[in-house]
Formats: structure tokens, C-alpha cells, sequence
């Protein structure tokens, strides 16, 4: 059986007076921001403090957009007698923006918490030399990272705050007993 002649223009005429006596919902972008979610993948952010120089996530990266450079420095060693040390100090540490393609892989394999994500987007630049953010330009978008979701109340307290909870209350009953000695014999050496 053949369609009716001119049944597919009829069809085509029926959604678009339907679509017309609908709202629209486009959001006229530079006057209303949009609402994005909390953990969106915007722009990488750099916590320089936390970067060991490993090159992990510049070996990971499948675009090699992340760009590092580094230096040894040697260090005194901590006690006398010790050995000197030597550690890497970051000079350079660079993401190409115009390459990247937000998978997201040098902030998984990061092992010391140094990359994470803002959902800051609007970062588009008239050159595509700009695209590539320095450590400085990096270290500006940590400022707009959202704080970690809550822990579930119901779940066990992570090892690391256990640890460090355990190792402070230590200490302050250590504190507490020095105060108390001191306060005894201050006692006992005045008539």
C-alpha cells in the first residue's frame, strides 16, 4: 500500500504547530547562569603543595597535554649523623586546554590529591596559545573547587582521620600530664 501523497508534509506541519504553542526553554546563556552539577567537569585545578614531581599523570594522559618540569634539590638531613636526601621541586607545570579532552585520567591516578576539578567553564580565550594554563593560572582554579559530598553518617570514620584523631588525643593527655606534674611540684616547692 503507497502513503497518501503529501502525508509526510502534513506530518512534518503537525510537530512544528505543536512545538509552537510550547514554551521555549532555552537559557539565554550570558544572562542566566546555568545550574550545573555539583561534581561537573569543567577546568583541572592544581593543589601545588600535594604535586611530588611523580609524572604520573603526564605518562597517563592520552593527549600528552600536561606539560612538567622539575629540578632536584638536596635536603639536610633531619637528625645529625643522618644522610642528606634528595627531593623533586616542580618548576613547570602546565595543561594545554586546546588538547585536553576531560577524561579525567590524571586526576584518577594522581596518588597524592595534587589535580581535581572546578566546574568553572568559562575559560575561552581569543588565541589558543592562551589555552595553555600555567601553574599559577592552575593553582587560581583550586579556589573554585566544591568541597568533597558528606560522608554518610552510618559509615566507619576513614583510617587517616582514626589515625590522626588517636595520635592528637595522645598527645593532649601527654600535655595534660606534663601541666599536672608541673603544677604539683610548683605546689609542693612553695612554702
Amino acid at each position: 500500500m503507497s502513503p497518501i501523497p503529501g502525508s509526510g508534509l502534513a506530518k512534518g506541519l503537525a510537530v512544528t504547530l505543536r512545538t509552537m504553542t510550547k514554551k521555549t526553554v532555552t537559557a539565554q546563556y550570558p544572562d542566566t547562569q546555568p545550574e550545573l552539577p555539583p561534581r561537573s567537569r569543567g577546568v583541572i585545578g592544581l593543589f601545588e603543595e600535594n604535586c611530588t614531581v611523580c609524572m604520573l599523570c603526564a605518562r597517563e594522559c592520552p593527549d600528552w597535554c600536561i606539560y612538567i618540569d622539575s629540578h632536584k634539590e638536596t635536603v639536610p638531613p633531619a637528625a645529625p649523623g643522618g644522610r642528606e636526601r634528595s627531593r623533586n621541586v616542580l618548576d613547570r607545570f602546565a595543561i594545554d586546554f586546546s588538547l585536553c579532552m576531560y577524561c579525567g585520567i590524571c586526576i584518577e591516578v594522581c596518588p597524592f590529591d595534587a589535580l581535581f576539578w572546578s566546574p568553572e567553564f568559562e575559560y575561552a580565550e581569543t588565541d589558543i596559545h592562551e589555552l595553555t594554563h600555567e601553574r599559577d593560572k592552575l593553582r587560581e582554579w583550586m579556589w573554585t573547587v566544591p568541597e568533597p559530598p558528606a560522608l554518610d553518617p552510618g559509615a566507619e570514620e576513614p583510617k587517616e582521620i582514626a589515625a590522626a584523631r588517636k595520635t592528637a588525643e595522645k598527645l593532649a593527655a601527654q600535655q595534660a600530664q606534663q601541666a599536672q606534674q608541673a603544677h604539683q611540684s610548683e605546689e609542693g616547692g612553695t612554702p
